[in-house]
């Protein structure tokens, strides 16, 4: 269970998916990153917990726009733009590419695309609107947020293994990633992202019917991602996980939106 950490798995996975100066002394290989797969969502919990610290104080100091624009800022330094880039890559192999072959070196290409310019700017404004727009509580962002980081990363990591893992030839990866997911790290996840939903139910933040709205939401986005993926590549890359996690986080502001205003 997710809250048994086992300590230096669970450092992998915030080393991974982060970018704090955390020292792992064990040699990380694809096995130590599989099995940090399971803290994904926790990781997200403590992403958003961050954040909508971050936000929380920013907004009684500054004006809501500003206070949003340096959140999302706090979040791409805090995560290296992991999952942004991956979107945007996703975005360049799927529209510059024609070939499987074609769209993966696109996306292993350093270089941004027009595809992946755009797509990356369309949805940091999105993100920017919804929080501005959630914010005529002052509250209400904070929640979003770290039901967000939470949701997000663990729909994205239940992708894994679900469908082919997708790579250029038999050695070489795009990015690192999680190639599967044993039954108990599925259970720490899904238990991880239930958790937070709970919370909010339980502090009347959603009621029952938006908690199962919400992840009905999410199970259709994970469906089409996975129809999405399958038809241009037949299968995933860690650029895919990073679309599939944007995506979501994109959709459950959104699904807040609906529920909140």
């Amino acid at each position: 269970m997710w809250c048994h950490v086992n300590k230096p798995t669970f450092l992998v996975a915030v080393v991974f998916l982060t970018r704090l100066p955390i020292k792992i002394n064990s040699p990380v290989n694809d096995e130590l990153l599989n099995d940090a797969s399971r803290y994904f969502a926790l990781v997200g919990l403590l992403i958003g917990l961050g954040l909508a610290t971050i936000y929380a104080a920013l907004q009684s100091l500054l004006p809501i726009e500003i206070a949003v624009i340096l959140t999302l800022s706090a979040g791409i330094l805090l995560t290296g733009a992991f999952h942004e880039d991956g979107f945007a890559d996703v975005w360049d192999g799927f529209g510059g590419g024609w070939s499987v072959e074609q769209k993966l070196n696109i996306m292993k290409d350093s270089r941004l695309g027009t595809y992946g310019a755009l797509a990356l700017c369309l949805i940091m404004l999105l993100k920017f609107q919804l929080l501005v727009l959630l914010s005529a509580t002052w509250y209400l962002p904070c929640i979003a947020l770290i039901l967000a980081h939470t949701l997000s990363r663990a729909m994205a990591t239940s992708l894994i293994g679900l469908i082919p893992y997708v790579q250029l030839d038999g050695q070489s990866k795009v990015k690192p990633v999680a190639q599967y997911l044993s039954t108990s790290a599925k259970e720490s996840v899904y238990l991880c992202a239930l958790s937070v939903l709970l919370f909010a139910w339980l502090f009347g933040l959603l009621s029952l019917w938006h908690v199962v709205a919400m992840v009905a939401c999410l199970w259709l986005v994970r469906k089409l991602c996975v129809l999405w993926f399958t038809k241009q590549l037949g299968g995933y890359t860690g650029d895919c996980l990073g679309a599939a996690q944007q995506i979501a986080e994109v959709s459950v502001y959104l699904m807040c939106l609906k529920v909140w205003l």
